[in-house]
Order: C-alpha cells, then structure tokens, then sequence
C-alpha cells in the first residue's frame, strides 16, 4: 500500500530561537519512499541536516521572531501487514546482549528504573520470559493507564505514571519500558506516524509514542497504549525515551500556534 505522511508545525517567537527538529523519517526507510519526503519553512530559512548519537535525522536552524511555519510532506510504500508476531522469542541474558543494546537497559530521563525495579520483579518476575511477558508488561500499562489529553504533562516520568494511572501515548511507553528495563529486557522508545489503517478512526492524527523490545536476537514492536498489532507505521525517530526525540527542541521561548500531522493510505501519489 501508499501511505501519504506529513505535517505542518507553526511557531511564533519573540525574538530569532535557534531549534533542533526531528520531524523527518529515518533513513533506513527512505528506500520504500514513493515520492521524497519535502520539508518547506515559512518564511525560508537555511536548515541544516546532521544525525545525532541514535542516528536520527536532525535539521539544525534558526528561527526568525514572529510567525514561523515548517511543513513535511512524502508517500511511502508499505506492505500493509499488521506489526510483526513472535511468541517464540527468548530473552537474552545479559552477558550476551550486542553492545548496541546496553544503553537500554539503563535508567534514563523518563524512564527511572531503580525506583521501578521491585513492582517489575513483583509483577512479573513468574511470568514465562521472554515473548510472554513483555506482552504481559504491554498489557498491564495498556490496562492501568487512562488515556487523558488533558492530562499531559512533559514532567511525568514512568514511576508518576504508575501512580497517577493517567497520561498519553509517550506516558503508556515510558511505563512498559521501565518496567522492561528493569527486568534486564533492554527497550527503547519511538517517535513516529501512525494511521489508522485496518481499524476505527480515533480522531485527528498526531505522532505517536511505542516501543522496540529487545528479544529472540533483534528488536520488536510493541504498543501499551494501543496494545494491538497495528498495520503502517513510520519511525521518525528513535531514543532512550522522549527526552532524546523530540519533535522539536528550542533554545528559546516560542508559542506553538498551529499542528497538523497527516498519515493515510492513498491510492496514488498526489499530482
């Protein structure tokens, strides 16, 4: 299938703010691109293209005072199948993870799995590893926790979640990671599109927060807030939790006027 993605993000700052935005795709996907991603600002701006320390795409720029727009727009080939399934695969014993993966294995910003450690153990140290339960993890925050827009907060770590049993997508992730984490499982968190393809429409589109879990030798998806395998998803970036990907990272102040984010299936690419 075709999927068209995008979005329009505009700003307004009292005085020119330098920022970091990771709204781009990341590179690995850019070879199912149908037609490029395009990436425009209003007024124009130069923007520069680096790749930070987890290899997401950055654009590096300098925001004028005032009103300021920055668009993304591409359609992508996808194979329209739901996110890959696997009861068989194992947890890895520590001493025999790839380097690559210890990074998520420890406490972060969000995610602080010292003071998480006991309820994991508890909660599931008797469940069968591996497959089993992370899902049973994945399953738990999808359960314990309300999705409230009105209830978000930039501030509220994996523990605060726990207790307030309330948040959003990135709340339900960071939740599942630690917990994750905590029982030697490494996992990180992801920034990326998803639409609803395959089930009911929920309301107006927005990037969404989930989680790639280290198991059965490579990384798979799961969703706490969705708990579902679900068909189409983008990677636009990927961190140890939200405090590595965010949509945009100003140095400065600036107010967020408009935001729109487009995933759908198309038949065609746009003329």
């Amino acid at each position: 299938m075709l999927i068209r993605f995008g979005f329009e993000i505009s700003v307004n700052c009292i005085a020119d703010t330098p920022m970091i935005c990771l709204l781009d795709i990341r590179d690995e996907r850019r070879s199912d691109l149908q037609s490029p991603e395009v990436v425009t600002a209003e007024p124009q701006v130069p923007m520069k293209i680096y790749h930070d320390m987890f290899g997401n795409t950055c654009r590096r720029l300098v925001v004028p005072a005032g009103d300021f727009t920055i668009r993304g727009d591409g359609v992508i080939r996808d194979p329209g199948i739901p996110d890959a399934e696997d009861w068989s695969a194992q947890e890895v014993p520590v001493g025999q993870l790839p380097d690559e993966t210890l990074p998520y294995l420890l406490g972060s910003r969000y995610c602080e799995t010292d003071r998480i450690s006991q309820l994991a153990w508890d909660l599931f140290g008797s469940v069968t590893p591996g497959w089993a339960r992370v899902q049973a993890i994945s399953d738990f925050a999808h359960d314990h926790v309300r999705f409230d827009y009105a209830n978000a907060s930039p501030f509220r770590t994996a523990y605060q979640t726990w207790e307030e049993g309330t948040g959003v997508c990135r709340d339900f992730t960071h939740l599942a990671i630690a917990l994750c984490r905590a029982l030697n499982i490494p996992a990180r968190y992801i920034n990326g599109y998803l639409g609803d393809i395959g089930v009911p429409p929920a309301g107006p589109m927005d990037f969404c927060a989930w989680t790639e879990v280290y198991i059965g030798g490579r990384w798979h998806t799961f969703d706490p807030r969705n708990n579902q395998r679900r068909i189409g998803r983008i990677v636009v970036a990927r961190g140890r939790d939200a405090a590595d990907v965010p949509l945009i990272h100003s140095f400065g102040s600036h107010e967020l006027t408009h935001f729109f984010v487009r995933c759908e299936e198309v038949e065609a690419v746009p003329g």
